[in-house]
């Protein structure tokens, strides 16, 4: 287990999961104040999803499908301890976060390939 596949899935994992929660009307309106809109909430349902596939696989592709799923799930669950506290203490910090971690996940992933 390499601490930077580690890195990359817990930044695309809480990036998938932040955008589903914030397509859920409750969530999204404690960060940003308004109701989240269908198209807005079907785009962020997409880009969670799409997070999270991309988390699995590569999970899979760097560790192995023996590993890497066990690490994915891992990092799954924490990642959403994470989510889960910050919409219960700091709902706001929400979105930047997941947006920090986008970048984290960028830089992360030609390390974890050629590193």
């Amino acid at each position: 287990m390499t601490a930077i596949v580690v890195a990359l899935n817990l930044a695309l994992c809480f990036a998938g999961l932040s955008a589903l929660a914030l397509s859920l009307d409750r969530h999204h309106r404690d960060a940003f104040l308004v109701r989240a809109g269908a198209a807005r909430a079907r785009t962020l349902r997409i880009a969670g999803w799409a997070g999270i596939g991309l988390s699995f696989a590569a999970a899979v592709t760097l560790e192995g499908w023996n590993f890497g799923s066990v690490q994915w799930v891992g990092t799954l669950t924490g990642a959403a301890l994470l989510v889960v506290a910050f919409l219960s203490y700091r709902p706001g910090w929400l979105r930047p976060a997941a947006l920090l971690a986008l970048p984290i996940a960028l830089v992360a992933l030609p390390l974890a390939l050629y590193g």
